[in-house]
């Protein structure tokens, strides 16, 4: 199998905000051989990175883990000795690609905040321009999950014409307003980090705390609730865990909780490897999301799409749950889409689409080979608009 990972110039950008760049780049790896028709485009999540498979990770690299391993590869579900497949690091991330960590070349410094606001159409054209510079000029699919679907929604959307079958995975057309709560608290912890100087940090300490923060409520909200039960319990953290931020006195008398290593534990592990600025800018571009945007629905927004479509959703997903799943796969059906929305039963939370690869795979690899008639797809359509057995409401991961 070919592997390539690479950083590309594309010249001067002008983001949906209306701000240019002089210098886009971008970082993408690809993997397998181009054919003409078998490209497959993979759209990473929020704070991952081009490196989607370990055939193409850097040796040396400090960059994110191989993220889909257990789908990307040859003969896995995205099998690279059949797809040409591409992943692209996204405008605003760390990974690479140009983002508020990256030197301007107009002044030598980081950008900082001065970088433009990224929105996930801005992602999208990245991609388009980056494909066109491969001498790709047509997907067979685009692939993503979470704010990586919307990515692939949005393909479906601007560049109807350019793909034949999307995948979004544990994805919506836009983000309900608890999860917008969430995410502006986690920015909240950043801002107000004495460290993050406006954002302008570089040259100081970088603002860990928040971020790390920042990134245990994400963590959170990626768990279903008794995933959380049945992994951590009330269990006391084991003597050798230690504290990663200060404990107030009465602590002290008090057991610090496996759980609560768990999320310190990963949380500075996370802020090694990322950057604040970016980790704002990227929830900022999913918040804002919303596939309607500039149409009277999702339905008159994916109208133009007349390829294959299929939905994935997991039951105990509450970022984003079934019911949004199944509201967007009835926006492909109005537009008389190929579609089938198939629901994972899993108690995971929103991070089964990357932990659980069996329950992935299956149907992800029958429906690019066959379609929605695929032996492992299924179209799982009696979702109710409320509280069902699929999916758990938001507030039962806080509830008593």
């Amino acid at each position: 199998m070919t592997v390539d990972h690479e950083t590309v110039s594309l010249g001067a950008f002008e983001f949906q905000c209306g701000e240019t760049i002089p210098d886009l780049e971008l970082a993408y790896e690809t993997y397998g051989e181009f054919e003409g028709d078998n490209a497959v485009l993979v759209c990473h999540a929020l704070t991952g990175s081009a490196h989607v498979a370990s055939q193409g990770r850097f040796e040396d690299s400090d960059q994110a883990y191989a993220w889909w391993d257990d789908i990307v590869g040859p003969g896995k579900a995205i099998d690279t000795t059949e797809y040409f497949v591409v992943c692209v690091n996204v405008p605003g991330s760390c990974y690479g690609s140009s983002g508020p960590p990256s030197p301007n070349p107009e002044t030598g410094e980081p950008y900082g905040p001065e970088f433009p606001p990224v929105t996930v159409a801005d992602w999208t054209e990245a991609q388009r321009t980056l494909l066109d510079e491969l001498g790709v000029p047509h997907l067979y699919a685009v692939v993503g999950g979470s704010v990586g679907g919307m990515n692939v929604l949005e393909w479906a959307k601007r560049h109807p014409d350019h793909v034949e079958k999307i995948v979004p995975i544990a994805a919506a057309g836009r983000l309900d307003s608890q999860c917008l709560a969430l995410d502006g608290i986690a920015r909240r912890a950043i801002t107000t980090d004495p460290n993050w100087n406006g954002g302008d940090y570089y040259d100081g300490d970088h603002p860990d705390e928040g971020l790390a923060l920042a990134r245990e409520l994400g963590h959170v909200m990626y768990f279903s609730k008794s995933s959380m039960d049945r992994r951590f319990g009330r269990r006391a953290a084991t003597r050798e865990a230690e504290r990663a931020f200060p404990v107030d006195p009465a602590g002290r008398f008090f057991p610090y909780r496996d759980v609560e290593s768990y999320l310190d534990y990963n949380a500075s592990k996370f802020v090694e490897r990322f950057d604040a600025n970016s980790y704002l800018y990227l929830t900022r571009a999913m918040d804002n999301y919303d596939l309607a945007s500039g149409f009277e629905s999702d339905a008159d927004a994916l109208a133009a799409f007349d390829g294959d479509a299929l939905v994935m959703s997991f039951t105990g997903d509450w970022h984003f749950t079934t019911q949004q799943s199944e509201a967007l796969a009835d926006a492909l059906r109005e537009t008389d889409t190929d579609v089938a929305h198939h629901v994972v039963d899993s108690d995971y939370g929103h991070d089964a689409f990357l932990v659980e690869p069996d329950s992935v795979g299956p149907p992800v690899s029958d429906f690019l080979a066959e379609g929605i008639g695929g032996n492992a797809v299924s179209d799982t359509v009696e979702v109710e608009t409320e509280e069902s057995d699929f999916a758990p409401v938001h507030n039962s991961l806080f509830s008593q």
